[in-house]
């Protein structure tokens, strides 16, 4: 049996004892779009701010009362389970850079990968991490995609 999916995404839940804190930083410095807050459908209670980023889409969830922080801090190799997501984009250094100026902990800097990719790791405000790539090819082709014939 194969998924059969109704739509070309997949949706991620961060869940956070600070709402505003993480929502500042998804909105305010990566800039994914506001989707307003509401009441999380769990028993237990609490609210879910709902981001976009492209089609993706990040429900950000504090639940009343607040969980026990489990995170596994440490890099990729510290624990099983989802470790970091990573968003390809056309702006590495400006993305990084705003990371900074937010006072975000660059865990990686820009460093190239391979010829024409460059990679960023960052932490959000509750220590999961972000991959930001750059590919320097498909950014080229996007933009010669985009020139009128």
């Amino acid at each position: 049996m194969t998924v059969r999916l109704t739509r070309d995404t997949v949706d991620l839940a961060i869940v956070t004892n600070d709402l505003a804190r993480m929502a500042r930083f998804y909105i305010g410095v990566l800039g994914f779009t506001d989707g307003g807050t509401a009441p999380t459908r769990s028993t237990r209670g609490g609210r879910v701010h709902r981001l976009r980023c492209g089609t993706t889409g990040v429900k950000l969830v504090r639940y009343d009362p607040p969980v026990p922080a489990q995170l596994t801090g440490g890099d990729v190799h510290a624990a099983t389970g989802f470790r970091y997501c990573t968003l390809h984009v056309a702006n590495l250094d400006d993305i990084v850079g705003a990371c900074e100026r937010a006072g975000a902990i660059v865990v990686t800097p820009v460093k190239e990968v391979s010829p024409g990719v460059r990679i960023a790791i960052v932490e959000d405000p509750d220590g999961n991490w972000i991959e930001f790539l750059g590919d320097d090819r498909a950014i080229e082709q996007s933009e010669r995609d985009e020139v009128p014939s």
